[in-house]
């Protein structure tokens, strides 16, 4: 016997689409990440009046300890984030970028409600998702400034601003899907019983001990309309 919930007019919930961007949205392991990590480490040497390599050093230590170098930058030399963001992807962003095609019909035709969720700055966010034609489709944006829990950056991977921007949201987890090319973060929000997409275009490496993390694994966005995660 069918439970109410099993009935055919029940209503089901629409979806939210939770998007990364770098990776995810579009390929910037192609030009952008190395524009970025080059600007990074001119800033942290400049700043910290240290010498190339040893500021390649702490970016690159400070991004694997928390999630982005600005935190690392933020808390153990107190610069101004702002600052830091606004100069480390100061460059021309639409000249670097390689995206799929035919993204802005893909997302018209996806349904349910479209989410950024990025560790990226919101101005660069904005140029990237405007390059695309996304802007449209994607109008709630939490990049790294709006991923604060009580004053302090928490960005992706944290479950604490994840369940913080849930709640702020009003979206129900199961609801949710979280689409990204990186496994760590693909956890953290599992863990929180959201679904999952790991895209693995852009050079992501599947990892045999994810298997219970990824719910669906994709080498094109367009595979999203059709084929669903578990």
């Amino acid at each position: 016997m069918a439970s109410a919930g099993d009935s055919p007019s029940a209503p089901r919930a629409r979806p939210v689409w939770l998007f990364d961007l770098d990776n995810t949205l579009h390929d910037a392991s192609h030009a952008i990440f190395a524009a970025i990590d080059q600007r990074m480490t001119s800033y942290v040497e400049r700043v910290l009046g240290i010498d190339r390599s040893e500021a390649n050093r702490l970016r690159t230590l400070y991004w694997r300890r928390y999630g982005a170098t600005l935190l690392g930058m933020v808390r153990h030399h107190g610069v101004d984030p702002h600052h830091f963001l606004r100069e480390c992807h100061d460059f021309d962003v639409a000249a670097l970028l390689r995206a799929e095609r035919g993204l802005a019909r893909l997302f018209a035709r996806l349904p349910g409600h479209k989410v950024l969720l990025s560790n990226a700055p919101r101005a660069y966010a904005g140029t990237v998702l405007h390059e695309l034609a996304l802007h449209r489709h994607i109008r709630t944006r939490y990049t790294i400034e709006r991923m604060r829990v009580h004053g302090t950056f928490r960005p992706k991977p944290s479950r604490l601003m994840l369940r913080a921007m849930l709640a702020r949201e009003r979206i129900v987890p199961a609801t949710a899907v979280l689409v990204e090319d990186s496994l760590a973060n693909l956890k953290s929000a599992r863990a929180l019983g959201l679904r999952t997409v790991l895209i693995t275009r852009h050079g992501t490496t599947w990892r045999q001990r994810y298997r219970g993390t990824v719910g669906l694994r994709i080498a094109s966005l367009h595979e999203l309309t059709r084929r669903q995660p578990r």
